[in-house]
């Protein structure tokens, strides 16, 4: 995957990347990467998601260091 720029071609700008919280809920990791609802968790059951998941309860948590890593985003 080719490093991300300041453009929202994934979803969210660099800027928005890197306020985010230490994890994040799915949907949000979903649009960071431009994979869909239905993808996106299936992946996520599959532990085939191209990041680093937490799963709490019911719910699934992106760990945002390993997104940032993904989409080729370093703070600056």
């Amino acid at each position: 995957m080719p490093a991300y720029t300041d453009k929202t071609a994934a979803g969210l700008t660099r800027e928005e990347l890197l306020q985010l919280p230490v994890a994040i809920p799915l949907d949000l990791g979903n649009r960071a990467l431009g994979i869909g609802r239905s993808h996106g968790y299936e992946l996520a059951r599959r532990n085939e998601y191209p990041c680093k998941v937490l799963r709490l309860g019911n719910a699934y948590r992106v760990v945002t260091a390993d997104l940032l890593r993904v989409l080729g985003v370093e703070a600056q």
